[in-house]
């Protein structure tokens, strides 16, 4: 069984973060994803940087920047996880935009992401439909789960569609704005959270944007299983190093 789905099986609510590769240093990538399991992370969302991140926010925006000029590349961050799952268990899935991967070329990135042992691939810019006639099979052949992302805006009739095709999690987006974090979600946003628990979907959502505290983590873990925080980390990151990780991670799990 894929460790994301062993994962969203446990008795809990879980956290996942997101960081972007080779921030803020260019060898830091190992080293972020073993410490933050060591913290209580459930599962990690390495950001493979791009240069024209659509969806992201100005953190994620910069910290890709930064990632990119220190030399990050598809080839680099595979040779920095080659060895990871000696010491790293928890799921582990690239985020990343699809010319990356269509350059690499999508089978070989998919070989060798299960060469290496990530679980999924999050890909915001891949159509639904165009993953599903063209590229489903070759992520099934090599055990990649692909995970697809709903926004307050995306129809029901969308939703179903993407639960039917999904094998893991779906994304929930929490608004219809680039990823952020913020203080406390609001009445439209909750009613968006009750609204799609209420649709039973047979896939469990992760509730992703706009999460940067203990109290917009318990907010979204009242009605998904779980929540992923991106760009309150990265600025925690940022401020105070790899030896913070710890501190970000107590207060939002407290």
């Amino acid at each position: 069984m894929n460790r994301i789905n062993k994962k969203l099986q446990e008795d809990k609510n879980l956290l996942s973060i997101y960081f972007t590769a080779g921030f803020p240093n260019l060898e830091d990538t190992a080293i972020i994803i073993q410490d933050l399991e060591k913290n209580g992370v459930d599962m990690i969302e390495i950001g493979l940087p791009f240069s024209d991140p659509l969806a992201d926010g100005p953190t994620i925006q910069a910290s890709s920047a930064q990632a990119l000029k220190n030399g990050m590349t598809s080839d680099i961050l595979f040779e920095q996880l080659k060895n990871i799952r000696e010491t790293v268990s928890i799921p582990l899935i690239i985020m990343g935009y699809f010319n990356p991967i269509l350059q690499y070329g999508v089978e070989a990135f998919c070989a060798k992401c299960q060469d290496i042992g990530i679980d999924g691939l999050i890909i915001p810019d891949l159509p639904v439909d165009v993953y599903n006639d063209e590229y489903k099979a070759v992520f099934e052949k090599h055990g990649l789960i692909n995970v697809f992302l709903i926004t307050p805006q995306t129809s029901e009739e969308r939703i179903h569609f993407i639960d039917s095709i999904s094998k893991g999690f779906i994304y929930m987006v929490s608004s219809a704005s680039v990823t952020g974090g913020q203080s406390v979600f609001g009445t439209a946003q909750m009613d968006y959270f009750k609204r799609i628990e209420a649709m039973n979907l047979k896939n469990p959502q992760i509730i992703g944007f706009g999460i940067s505290t203990n109290e917009t983590f318990n907010q979204a873990t009242k009605h998904a299983k779980g929540a992923i925080i991106g760009s309150a980390f990265i600025k925690h990151l940022k401020r105070e190093g790899i030896q913070g990780i710890p501190n970000f991670t107590k207060n939002i799990l407290v």
